[in-house]
């Protein structure tokens, strides 16, 4: 009997081979029949065969393949979230009662810093802490309220942490990303008082719990009085009742809605926000000032009508610590701003204190800086009798070009009594300091003249007076010269000589104003420098960059082009033994050939023409090779001389500030003076800085690779007898034999031509030498020996201009940047001499 049929309807069907499970050996003999033949069939036949076959499909699961396997179950997923939510509570619990609240930590009371010269001697050590807490109750509500405005809103109505800001805070420490905020109140003052300022996971770990227990043990008010106790406010002060005498010279109950709102600003970057010794910092800083002031309205902790009367409260002029008198204090703080700067330490850790530092800056060199300082400007000074003597201030910084060291400083007359470092301020306008990165941006780029002609220091611009640029599609430009000389056809060289702005105006546009700040940036300036905007004024100097900004751009002139980020910390341990890194110059992206040598070196070769013959005449005192340039700020607030030997490239500026409101003042009749130019008083201490920090050295010259069409040309020779100094100034008038633009042996001011290798001693009686190819450009130097002195031969196919004629010594010139000689003028490489006559005396812009 065949079981065909009922395999049929009970569903069945043959298996394909090879698939299923093999069946068993068939029987010895004999067709199966009954109910259990068939093929596969067990005892008790079809019938029994469905329970068996669904009991298998119980039992054996369809196994998990491909990608499927790598999902998993819901059971999986569940077991997973339990047993972490088990782990994380036990977590949790055990960090709550293992994590106690400890004592105060040691932090709370600061260490000092001691800070060394590069020879190992101390040069300061930080003061003692201004610290002094006080009850809640003496604290104003409008200064608590904008302390919470400010950093925790919801202080009052939110547990003591913020799992989001935590977990942000957590992954952007572990992760690299550098301090990060957005902590509650309550785990700030966890941090100030009982913890440190290091940004660990376990120093995180540790704030979350004694947070949550101090949350809960002491009131919001305890919390909120220990946080502004402990919190830091710049100026050496800790707590708001020690800022608000630093400040503001009143108790913490007294402060004012705009008082209390500018120290809450100052919890976010203490020494930063302090718009007195940073002035540059101004604008962020009252952004931040109004921040507070409206999330006060949003609180509803003020009205909008109050809000709108709030004026800015000027903080009054800062007082160093005693033990920081001098020239220490300025030192220290541009040491700690270059570390908070570059990252090495924040400034919360920093002023915690416990750490060696070792500088950059050598003390023969601070010394000689100094007294350099003293000896031109400060003893000259009658500030009983003059009263814009007492508005004279003065800034210089030097830098090794060859290593980027800050060698030495000059920050002010003392900063127990000015706070302001004048060698890092960014408020004073560099002037003509700023022409040589327009022309170094022109070799760099290879630019040329709206005719084509390429731009080399013998290249032929116009001079005249308020000539409107041309090429620039932003406006109509016609800037003017000092005193509205007009000086026709001339030389580059010969306009960099007298910082002729109509040549330098044009120039900026035919290089293109943003290749200048390009180039400018390029060579050190800070990309952020105020007023630094690609336009033709650029060329002018309306820029505010430092004087410590400024003399690392010079410095990569004179290191032919390669600039290195400048540094002032050589090494630094913690507790006596424990290193912290320090970033290697090398790997930094600062170091780098900022412009070609070409560009770098050509330039150089016109700056020494300036101190040849041009404005800068009185840096000749340094008995060494030296390119400078001289610069006098708008209505001469500022007057500045930047250059450099190839050892040393030192920046000077001397400025105008009132003592009392901090601001900017003219230096019209300073030292007895009509005028105070960068040739005169900063060139002076420039020169005696310089001569006396490399006084023992060997005297190197400058090598130099110019551009093609770049050197001078030939001038016949004369004699260069020693100069008879005559009482010279930069106003013509006399001030104990300072030669900077005076007469010299009737030539009007005029420096004879150097010789080459040629090197003068202090008492300058030859020309300095400065290893050049030629002679000064174009007879732009009349002959010193009281005769008649031809122009030298023009390039461009010109015939040269009239002689200049001394005679026996009779004339004595007024100078631009107190420099360039009037009275007599010499031809230029145009083919025609520049009209004689008076000469600017300072340059405004």
């Amino acid at each position: 009997m065949s079981d065909e049929p009922q395999q049929r309807s009970q569903g069945w069907a043959p298996r394909e081979p090879g698939t299923g499970p093999r069946p068993g050996p068939a029987p010895a003999a004999g067709p199966r029949t009954g109910p259990g033949a068939g093929p596969g069939a067990g005892p008790g036949g079809p019938g029994t065969e469905q329970k068996p076959k669904g009991k298998g499909k119980g039992k054996q699961r369809p196994k998990r393949t491909g990608l499927r396997r790598l999902v998993p179950t819901w059971r999986m997923l569940l077991g997973t979230v339990l047993g972490t939510a088990l782990l994380l509570t036990g977590l949790f619990a055990l960090g709550y009662f293992l994590v106690e609240i400890p004592s105060a930590n040691a932090a709370a009371i600061k260490q000092s810093n001691v800070f060394l010269y590069a020879d190992g001697s101390q040069l300061a050590r930080d003061g003692d802490v201004n610290r002094e807490n006080v009850p809640l109750t003496h604290i104003s509500k409008d200064a608590q309220h904008a302390t919470l405005a400010a950093e925790d809103r919801d202080f009052y109505s939110e547990s003591a942490i913020d799992p989001k800001a935590m977990l942000r805070a957590g992954w952007n420490t572990a992760t690299g990303k550098g301090r990060q905020s957005g902590s509650t109140i309550t785990q700030q003052y966890v941090k100030n008082y009982y913890l440190g300022q290091e940004q660990t996971v376990t120093r995180k770990v540790k704030e979350f719990f004694i947070s949550i227990k101090l949350d809960r043990e002491k009131s919001k008010d305890d919390i909120l009085e220990g946080y502004l106790n402990t919190s830091y406010y710049g100026r050496n002060a800790y707590g708001i009742q020690a800022a608000a005498q630093a400040y503001y010279g009143v108790n913490a109950k007294d402060l004012t809605v705009g008082q209390g709102a500018y120290l809450a600003a100052l919890l976010n970057a203490p020494s930063e926000y302090d718009v007195t010794a940073h002035p540059e910092n101004k604008a962020v800083a009252l952004a931040r000032w109004n921040y507070v002031l409206d999330g006060m309205v949003k609180q509803k902790w003020l009205t909008r009508a109050a809000r709108d009367r709030v004026a800015f409260p000027e903080p009054r002029q800062a007082k160093g610590s005693a033990g920081l008198s001098g020239q220490r204090g300025y030192l220290v703080q541009a040491v700690t701003a270059y570390l908070t700067s570059n990252k090495i330490l924040d400034e919360d850790t920093l002023t915690r204190g416990g750490y060696r530092i070792t500088t950059t800056l050598q003390k023969p060199k601070q010394d000689a800086f100094v007294k350099a300082v003293d000896d031109q400007v400060m003893d000259r000074l009658d500030r009983k009798n003059r009263t814009v003597d007492t508005y004279v201030r003065a800034g210089g910084v030097a830098i090794d070009p060859s290593s980027g060291k800050v060698l030495a400083m000059y920050g002010g007359i003392d900063y127990t009594k000015q706070y302001v470092n004048n060698a890092t301020r960014r408020d004073y306008q560099v002037g003509s300091t700023f022409k040589p990165f327009v022309f170094a941006s022109a070799v760099q780029n290879g630019s040329r003249t709206e005719d084509g002609r390429p731009i080399t220091p013998n290249t032929v611009y116009d001079g005249t007076n308020q000539r409107p640029v041309r090429g620039w599609n932003g406006g109509p430009y016609a800037p003017e010269n000092e005193d509205g000389e007009s000086y026709g056809d001339i030389s580059v060289r010969t306009a960099t000589d007298r910082s002729v702005n109509s040549v330098y105006a044009q120039m900026a546009v035919d290089v293109g104003p943003a290749n200048v700040e390009k180039t400018a940036v390029a060579l050190g300036l800070p990309a952020d420098t105020p007023d630094l905007t690609a336009s033709p004024s650029i060329a002018l100097g309306p820029a505010t960059a430092s004087v410590l900004d400024m003399a690392e751009a010079y410095a990569t002139l004179a290191n032919h082009g390669r600039h290195g980020a400048y540094t002032l910390v050589e090494k630094i341990t913690k507790d006596g033994s424990e290193s912290v890194e320090l970033p290697a110059p090398a790997d930094t992206s600062a170091d780098r050939q900022a412009v070609s040598r070409e560009a770098a070196d050509t330039t150089t070769s016109m700056l020494q023409s300036v101190v040849d013959g041009g404005t800068g005449q009185a840096a000749q005192n340094a008995g060494r090779p030296a390119a400078g340039k001289t610069g006098t700020a708008e209505e001469d607030t500022a007057a500045w001389f930047a250059g450099y030997t190839p050892d040393l490239a030192t920046v000077v500026a001397v400025m105008g500030q009132d003592p009392d409101t901090g601001a900017h003042k003219s230096l019209y009749g300073a030292l007895g003076q009509a005028r105070v130019n960068g040739g005169g008083y900063p060139a002076r201490i420039w020169a005696q800085f310089t001569r006396d920090a490399l006084e023992g050295t060997e005297v190197s010259d400058f090598d130099l690779e110019l551009q093609s069409g770049a050197e001078e040309p030939d001038e016949p020779d004369y004699d260069t007898g020693a100069p008879d100094t005559t009482s010279g100034q930069d106003d013509g008038g006399t001030d104990g034999g300072q030669d900077a633009d005076g007469t010299r042996d009737g030539t009007g001011g005029s420096a004879p031509a150097p010789t080459n290798g040629r090197t003068p001693d202090r008492d300058r009686t030859e020309g300095p030498a400065h290893g050049r190819t030629g002679g000064t450009s174009g007879g732009s130097s009349p002959s010193a020996t009281g005769g008649t002195h031809t122009g030298g031969t023009a390039t461009d196919g010109g015939t040269t201009g009239s002689p200049g004629s001394a005679t026996g010594g009779a004339t004595t010139g007024t100078t631009a940047d107190s420099g360039t000689p009037t009275g007599t003028t010499a031809g230029t490489t145009a083919g025609q001499g520049p009209p004689g006559g008076s000469a600017p005396r300072h340059q405004r812009h």
